[in-house]
């Protein structure tokens, strides 16, 4: 990167930002340097005009929600970790970003004149007490053509992953319970029920497909907080067994928590932060990480191979990833520990985490992806897809897919989210998004209703299972979508030497009062 062209400073949340002096910003040697007592933001500036006819693309703090796309230039949109840039007249892709593991939330505007990368640097509402520490905020990265728009977001995404190397895994293939059950009126034997299909669908391949028990098996039902003790008594009375059961049938268990968020009060909560399921824990203090290690080492003991942990950034922020925005969360409160940026506490959680969950396999859910990278195995990278409304598939899934892909394999597993087979959702587009994600490589996960078997979603079913656990057609040079430069959920995607054409539409086209 050259050096910006100006810096700017923001002390406290209720500060205007200003500009830095010279004796608080030194460049060197590649570095720019920024000496100041309290900060809550930082914005480095570069003046270099963009082209006008440019379309932009950025990434998401957490999930994307069916909102990846390029899109004119807008100044006012954030961007958040990446950006690139396509110019139409050269056909030229250019862009900036950061590393990932950075100690600030970082995100960038675009405008004809320049571009701003935004360091945002508090702790929860306020700002960090650095106390004379020395913080590395970021490293920052420019990104060059490498062709088309595909190829050079491939190789952002390298380049920022530098540094990390997510664990081999192999495929990551399975069954969910939760867009048929939604959390409601599931037993062990509906979990068994679950195992034993996705077996029976890889009939015999030899890597073994997992069976995830989601959200509603603890007492505090669906959506609730620990603690993670047992199951609900009747319906999970001993989840050893249920773990076992699982592995009997052929399938490797998987389990679900929500690992901020208590039923019991104690000192430790996160300030100002509850809903009607809990209480949410603030996890600067080291008892909380004590509960989580305590939780990971039950699972496990249990005999569950997979742990999904969901809602830690609404826990955090008490927002979800639309909503915090530019401005993350309320001002005002603050951790129990002030002297770590927010982006410092959750990747030091992450890594508390990863390290307590030892050798299981990890998916995050609603976790940071820039902070998560390399600390889970699997990352779900949009929000839900849905086994009662098909446009939330076709808007969720489809466009986390097309835009996020390239994250794959240098962050973690992608997990666009499951396939649902229900008699709610018409099969006939379901069975496209399966064999989409199927070709992709990435995690596929089903939801399968047994009222919504038959013997043709069976078969497309057990095609799409096989094929993802074979890698799906990763050794072909992978899946691109061919259309993604002008449709948010891309209809022409290239598959190996092929060209594979999807239609997502109802005959109606996109209902914009569903998904």
């Amino acid at each position: 990167m050259n050096e910006p062209t100006q810096v700017f400073l923001q002390p406290t949340p209720t500060d205007d930002l200003r500009l830095a002096s010279k004796s608080e910003v030194n460049w060197s040697a590649g570095e720019v340097v920024v000496t100041a007592g309290a900060v809550s933001r930082v914005a480095l500036r570069w003046d270099e005009p963009i082209p006008a006819e440019a379309l932009i693309l950025g990434d998401a703090w957490e999930r994307s929600y069916g909102d990846l796309q390029w899109r004119h230039l807008q100044p006012e949109r954030f961007l958040p970790w990446y950006w690139l840039g396509h110019d139409q007249k050269t056909g030229k892709t250019f862009g900036a970003g950061v590393d990932v593991h950075p100690g600030a939330f970082c995100s960038w505007t675009v405008d004809q004149t320049g571009f701003t990368l935004w360091l945002d640097l508090r702790n929860g509402g306020g700002p960090t007490q650095l106390d004379g520490r020395q913080l590395k905020a970021a490293t920052v990265r420019r990104f060059e053509d490498a062709g088309t728009p595909w190829r050079t977001l491939h190789t952002a995404v390298e380049a920022m992953s530098t540094g990390i190397t997510p664990r081999d895994i192999g495929p990551v293939v399975g069954a969910n319970n939760w867009y048929y059950a939604y959390g409601e009126g599931f037993d062990e034997k509906a979990v068994l029920q679950d195992a034993a299909t996705v077996v029976e669908l890889a009939d015999g391949h030899p890597v073994k497909p997992f069976s995830v028990v989601d959200d509603g098996w603890n007492p505090g039902g669906n959506g609730s907080g620990g603690p993670w003790e047992s199951g609900i008594s009747g319906l999970f009375d001993d989840m050893a067994r249920t773990a076992l059961a699982v592995k009997d049938l052929g399938a490797r268990p998987g389990l679900w928590f929500r690992p901020l968020l208590s039923r019991e009060d104690g000192p430790w909560r996160r300030a100002g932060q509850s809903d009607g399921f809990g209480r949410a824990l603030d996890p600067t203090h080291p008892e909380v990480l004590d509960l989580l290690r305590a939780d990971l080492r039950r699972f496990k003991d249990w005999g569950f191979e997979l742990v999904k942990h969901d809602f830690s950034t609404y826990d955090l922020f008490g927002r979800f990833g639309p909503a915090m925005g530019a401005h993350l969360t309320d001002d005002g409160w603050q951790f129990h520990d002030t002297t770590r940026t927010t982006a410092e506490i959750i990747l030091d959680l992450y890594a508390e985490i990863r390290a307590a969950a030892d050798d299981l396999v990890l998916i995050g859910c609603n976790t940071v992806g820039h902070l998560a990278a390399g600390l889970v195995d699997v990352q779900r990278t949009g929000d839900d897809t849905s086994g009662r409304d098909w446009e939330r598939t076709r808007k969720m899934g489809i466009n986390s897919l097309a835009f996020r892909l390239p994250q794959h394999g240098r962050f973690f597993t992608v997990d666009a989210d499951c396939v649902p087979c229900t008699p709610q959702t018409p099969w006939e587009l379901n069975r496209q998004f399966l064999d989409l994600v199927a070709r992709s490589g990435s995690a596929l996960f089903v939801s399968v209703d047994p009222a919504g078997r038959t013997p043709q979603t069976d078969r497309d079913l057990g095609d799409g299972i096989r094929l993802a656990l074979s890698g799906g057609n990763a050794a072909d040079g992978g899946i691109e979508p061919l259309d993604w430069l002008v449709n948010t959920t891309p209809t022409a995607w290239r598959a190996g030497t092929d060209t594979v054409r999807y239609d997502w539409s109802r005959p109606w086209g996109a209902d914009p009062a569903a998904g």
